[in-house]
């Protein structure tokens, strides 16, 4: 199968963003190196976000959604752009455009031997309090996960389609992406790229979400790689 990629957008209350999101994702598409369409999830926002979706997909047909009945969070909304995906590659980017989609280009241009490619925010723009708590939080995490990641949380990555539908996504797992692919015995990169202010909306996210939340995902992901299963088929019949 040719490589082709399906860039997941989920948000939750994001109408400031749409008309943006749109035109940056339109102008990637024009460049980007493989061919790709973008996949809206809606996690039940109560917002004007699903008439703009609409809108947006309506007129653009490399734009699809999908649009849950009610929010059912973040990793929720990943998990169901895995499952929807049918492209060999999956892409993940926040609604809120803090990175840029021209980097997915980095991204692919490294994915040569690897199974899971994420971005590395090394000079982010954000407050001192949401830095912190996320340095620290991803800290925390490696010393569960021993992944090497310094940024998990970045919200642009690559993964191939197939890897990423055999996680098995719980509440929070969404900062375990890379962790994940290890458990499957793939081979995982970062790459430096751009970051921005946010310039419209609000983010969802408080210090518990980023870090005190994270600590409690860190004994969730324990259990889950002692229980594990993982195999290869040798032959069938």
């Amino acid at each position: 199968m040719p490589e082709a990629l399906t860039v997941i957008v989920p948000l939750f209350n994001e109408e400031e963003n749409l008309k943006r999101v749109e035109k940056e994702l339109s102008e990637y598409i024009k460049i980007a190196h493989v061919p790709t369409q973008v996949l809206f999830v809606n996690d039940g926002s109560s917002d004007n976000s699903q008439f703009i979706i609409e809108e947006i997909c309506n007129a653009n047909p490399d734009f699809k959604f999908i649009s849950f009945k009610k929010n059912c969070g973040l990793s929720a909304a990943i998990k169901a752009g895995f499952d929807h995906v049918e492209t060999s590659l999956t892409g993940y980017i926040d609604s809120d455009l803090q990175t840029d989609p021209m980097d997915f280009n980095l991204l692919l241009d490294q994915l040569d031997g690897y199974d899971l490619i994420t971005g590395y925010r090394n000079n982010r723009k954000d407050s001192f309090v949401k830095n912190a708590s996320s340095t620290i939080a991803n800290g925390i995490r490696r010393t569960f996960t021993n992944d090497g990641m310094d940024d998990t949380g970045c919200p642009l990555k690559i993964i191939r389609t197939d890897y990423a539908k055999r996680i098995p996504m719980f509440r929070g797992l969404h900062r375990f992406l890379p962790a994940m692919i290890l458990l499957q015995h793939g081979k995982i990169k970062q790459v430096p790229i751009k970051h921005f202010p946010r310039m419209a909306g609000t983010a969802h996210f408080g210090v518990w979400n980023r870090l005190f939340g994270p600590l409690m995902d860190c004994f969730a992901y324990v259990w889950m790689k002692n229980k594990y299963i993982n195999y290869n088929i040798a032959k069938k019949g």
